[in-house]
């Protein structure tokens, strides 16, 4: 028995899925969760329109550097914890024992809504671009959204099919995917700005003489704000890179590199993607205003470098939100894997049990396709529920990141054991930082984004999240608060109870190899 499967024994599990990711593949899965482009190309030209450049550039950079105080905070929790239940396993080690149960259910129900409405955003997203390139070259041809729906059903019975394989396969796919995604950004950027001939200034694209308000709202630093969504919506997702490290060798250190620096990667090329994007607007108006090609990045990369590099352009785009669309519903399935085995979720029973060829949890991962193909049903009764699918996605995964930081500064904070991650000293100011920002942006994103507010316009994410959220409560109070009790730590048909010196023997071991 190696270390990875006696921490994971004292933690409770016995070795059930095939750990055989390495450190990078599990990067390269929270990497493409977050991708730039996949992220910040469908909603490039609604923050460009709201606020300018400047706001788009520089609300990037604040978001990155808050959300590596997050990544930092859930990575050092990670590295005691490498579990594939992730941050509802968490709180269970950080809470006290009355408290178990209901904050593990209400954080692990936050995650899978978080998981299961970006599989639907990101699709969504893909589709949309899909039939953006169908308009290009067949103009004739009407993309409704009946149309669109369509597409999105087939990605994700793709995604479906390919997220069922062995797991070593999917690592294969997701480290092709960061390779993919950084050569499509460099392309992007150098080719883009060789080309395109009347570039703005830079005075333009880093200050205030780019910025205008046309959010409808009378501050200039709420449609500032408004420009954060479309940077926390793509830098969110790299949880799933702890949902994974039951499949990934030296979890303790793999689990926690993987979440971090997924962060990192996509902030520092996202600041140089935007910045080259901005540089390749030459008439604002025409092309963000009144663009007649959408999304509003594919006009300008039109006007710029003409039709034959924008298909390039487009397809190094396509094929990152293909990828990132693939990898979420990967980390999402190992979500559901887990939570059911602990008895939280429908149908348990399936959604715990493995493929015995593949050792993947092929019911988990349908179940979240299936959930995803209902979700995207909101898109056709209304299409600006994109914009509410967008929001319930990151607002689910900000609250689920938030618990077990905040019970790590507190109730854990002269208790918690560390792996081999210590943020030592610097624990509690960053956790502080870390969950003012997540509590900031969850409000942020159930706050109208367009004004004078009306039905077409309103920002429906308190629906969804509400109704899920509250119909989980409800369930818990009226049923699962007399079954469930939070982890099941079942081995070998055995109960164990870990101690914290046992965690810490194996956790110090760990270390000395």
């Amino acid at each position: 028995m190696d270390a990875d499967e006696q921490l994971l024994r004292s933690l409770g599990y016995q070795q059930d899925l095939s750990r055989n990711l390495s450190k990078f593949s599990n990067m390269a899965i929270a990497f493409s969760c977050c991708s730039v482009l996949s992220g910040l190309t469908p909603m490039w030209g609604t923050a460009m329109y709201e606020a300018g450049s400047m706001s788009v550039i520089w609300g990037w950079f604040v978001t990155t550097m808050f959300t590596i105080c997050v990544a930092v905070s859930l990575a050092e929790i990670c590295s005691a914890y490498p579990t594939t239940g992730g941050l509802y396993f968490w709180v269970s080690r950080l809470a006290t024992a009355d408290w178990v149960p209901l904050a593990c259910w209400l954080t692990g129900w936050a995650n899978w809504m978080g998981l299961a409405f970006a599989i639907t955003s990101v699709d969504l997203g893909l589709a949309q671009f899909i039939g953006s390139v169908i308009n290009i070259w067949q103009p004739e041809v009407d993309t409704s959204v009946y149309m669109e729906y369509g597409i999105f059903v087939g990605i994700l019975i793709i995604h479906g099919i390919i997220t069922s394989v062995a797991v070593r396969w999917n690592g294969i796919m997701n480290q092709l995917s960061f390779w993919f995604n950084m050569l499509g950004i460099l392309l992007i950027v150098i080719v883009g700005l060789a080309l395109t001939p009347n570039k703005a200034s830079g005075s333009w694209v880093f200050t205030s003489e780019s910025f205008q308000n046309n959010s409808g709202f009378a501050s200039d630093g709420y449609a500032f704000l408004l420009v954060i969504l479309q940077s926390q919506y793509t830098l969110s997702g790299y949880d799933s890179a702890a949902h994974m490290s039951e499949e990934t060798k030296n979890s303790q250190s793999g689990s926690p590199f993987g979440m971090l620096f997924s962060v990192i990667a996509n902030g520092a090329s996202g600041f140089i993607f935007l910045i080259a994007c901005s540089f390749m607007v030459q008439n604002f108006d025409a092309q963000i205003t009144n663009a007649t090609i959408l999304p509003e990045l594919a006009q300008v990369f039109h006007d710029g470098v003409g039709p034959a590099w924008t298909m390039v352009f487009l397809i190094f785009v396509m094929g990152s939100i293909f990828f990132s669309g693939s990898a979420l519903t990967l980390g999402s399935s190992r979500m559901v894997y887990a939570f059911s085995r602990d008895g939280a979720m429908p149908f348990s029973k399936k959604l715990h049990s493995l493929n015995e060829k593949t050792k993947s949890p092929v019911w988990a991962v349908w179940f979240n396709i299936v959930v995803a193909g209902l979700l995207g049903l909101l898109f056709i009764i209304n299409s600006t529920a994109y914009t509410a699918i967008v929001s319930v996605n990151t607002i689910g995964s900000q609250l689920s990141y938030f618990f077990p930081i905040l019970l790590r500064i507190t109730i854990s904070r002269k208790t918690f054991v560390s792996g081999p991650w210590k943020l030592g000293a610097f624990a509690v100011p960053l956790g502080v930082i870390s969950c003012s920002w997540l509590l900031f942006t969850c409000v942020l994103f159930i706050l109208p984004t367009v004004a004078p507010i009306d039905a077409e316009n309103m920002n429906y994410a308190i629906l969804p999240f509400v109704v899920i959220m509250g119909a989980s409560t409800l369930y818990y109070y009226l049923f699962a608060r007399k079954w469930f009790t939070g982890p099941v730590r079942v081995v070998d048909g055995e109960q164990v109870i870990l101690e914290e010196e046992d965690l810490d023997a194996v956790t110090t071991e760990k270390q000395h190899q």
